[in-house]
């Protein structure tokens, strides 16, 4: 035992290994017996006397071994991480969040991703931020950007797609290029659902039900390579005709906004002018009606007087044609002036009444 602890690791003496003539001689591969014997010893100092069999503490150092390395297979995944067990290398399953375990290396290791990063895809422009060179400014790539509507058009559309990772095994074994998948999927969706709408609402107020329809075609494309990705937001950035051509379009959509202003003001005269016309119409037709019903009431009164009078004449002849002259005098003579005139007067007396005057005095 002496001997071996006056020996370096490698077996050569402490003293450097030279050889006598002052060169250093490389380095002699070690004894493996001594190492063993050595570590023999060294375990034995861990038994009570020392006295333990020569075998017992290699079977103990093993265990001691194996448990440390079954103990290497406990891993801890963050909040915002997911996962990937890999036996072999190949994809088993995928874990969450928490203190999880798996086969000790080399049969199992373990990747975990982030899966709550959101990821950002622009389709038909780049922005310098995307370059390095800045933070500002945006180029257009037309070969991405140029699209066929469905009413024959062409649109300039930029649109960005917004996503992070959903299941972190799909999406590190299941599609190679992430990004440019996401990238195809999410201009093939669009093209397609350009293809089937006028330029018009993708100009003006269908921009949202875009980008719904498109996300959904992205997130079906998407499932069926089962990538592992969930699309979370498709936001269009601007929509325009062509360069060449957007004066002209300007022009035709300022002509149009006269039109619909036009339309707006007719509109609001006609609901100004109309309500009025049908409250006049009302009122005359309410007041024919009770014009009407008045003359049917005058005339219903007018028949029942003369039926009332005409059995009172059938009754007296006489007296009805009497009293009917009297009435009928009344109303000839109310409006005239009248003096009475006594031919029979005597002397001294005044031969005529003016009743007029006499009112006047009253």
């Amino acid at each position: 035992m002496s001997d071996f602890k006056n020996q370096s690791p490698w077996g050569s003496p402490p003293g450097g290994g030279g050889n006598g003539d002052g060169f250093r001689r490389g380095p002699t591969p070690p004894d493996i017996d001594e190492i063993v014997k050595s570590i023999q010893d060294k375990i034995k100092k861990f038994f009570p006397g020392g006295s333990a069999s020569g075998g017992k503490p290699v079977i103990f150092g093993l265990i001691v071994l194996l448990i440390i390395w079954a103990l290497s297979g406990l891993y801890r995944v963050l909040p915002d991480e997911q996962g990937v067990v890999l036996r072999f290398g190949k994809f088993v399953n995928t874990t969450q969040p928490g203190l999880n375990y798996h086969l000790p290396f080399p049969i199992e290791n373990v990747l975990t991703p982030k899966v709550t990063k959101v990821n950002r895809m622009d389709i038909g422009f780049r922005s310098e931020r995307d370059s390095g060179f800045g933070s500002s400014g945006v180029a257009d790539v037309p070969e991405e950007s140029l699209m066929l509507t469905g009413d024959e058009n062409i649109v300039n559309i930029d649109f960005s797609v917004f996503w992070v990772i959903k299941d972190a095994g799909y999406f590190l074994f299941k599609i190679q290029d992430p990004e440019g998948t996401v990238k195809a999927a999410a201009e093939t969706a669009m093209r397609e659902v350009i293809a089937r709408s006028e330029i018009q609402p993708i100009l003006t107020e269908g921009r949202s039900k875009i980008e719904i329809d498109t996300q959904e075609i992205i997130q079906n494309i998407l499932d069926e390579y089962n990538s592992g990705i969930q699309i979370t937001q498709v936001q269009t950035q601007k929509a325009d005709p062509p360069d060449q051509v957007i004066d002209a379009f300007r022009d035709v959509q300022a002509a149009r906004a006269d039109m619909e202003r036009s339309k707006n003001e007719a509109q609001a005269y006609a609901n100004d002018v109309i309500p009025r016309a049908r409250g006049e119409a009302a009122k005359i037709l309410q007041a024919a009606e009770a014009y009407k019903k008045e003359v049917v009431a005058k005339a219903e009164g007018e028949a029942s007087r003369f039926l009332s009078i005409y059995n009172e004449y059938a009754k007296a002849k006489e007296v009805t044609q009497e009293r009917m002259y009297l009435e009928t005098m009344e109303k000839v003579l109310a409006d005239i002036d009248k003096v009475i005139i006594d031919k029979n007067a005597g002397s001294g007396v005044v031969p005529y009444l003016p009743l007029p005057e006499l009112k006047k005095v009253n």
